[in-house]
């Protein structure tokens, strides 16, 4: 993976990771029986964001492929869900309207950094499978 989409990669899922935390936490800490479901999907995709910004930081590249899949997920699922019966939702979460409330990163971001991510790994395994065919040219000036 291209190191400057590596790091931006990180930077976004750990900013993103780190508001999602603090808003959890108020929201857990303060009114939990008002939305115990919405709070708790905050809590779980701020985790989510942390474990993918480690992975992508260590070079864990399927956690990240599975993490940012399930990531996904959760965002067109909780998104969907939201518009379906928002009496599901009293409060928002990260990914209620789709990250509407935090600009729809939380959509964007994980179909970016899938691309990233497959990109990469694609390119990776080719260079690793594939071998330079050898001219005759080549061979009579190695001996």
């Amino acid at each position: 993976m291209n190191p400057v989409a590596r790091i931006a990669l990180v930077v976004l899922y750990a900013v993103l990771g780190l508001a999602a935390a603090g808003r959890s936490v108020v929201q857990i800490t303060t009114k939990l029986s008002d939305a115990p479901l919405a709070y708790s999907i905050s809590l779980l995709s701020a985790v989510l964001y942390a474990v993918i910004a480690i992975a992508i930081w260590r070079g864990a590249y399927k956690l990240a492929l599975v993490g940012t899949a399930v990531e996904l997920a959760g965002v067109l699922i909780v998104g969907t869900l939201g518009y379906v019966e928002s009496s599901w939702w009293p409060d928002e979460t990260v990914w209620t309207g789709f990250g509407s409330a935090y600009g729809w990163v939380p959509l964007v971001l994980p179909i970016a950094a899938l691309a990233l991510l497959l990109t990469g790994r694609h390119r990776t395994g080719d260079d690793a499978s594939v071998q330079t065919p050898r001219s005759p040219a080549s061979d009579a000036r190695q001996n």
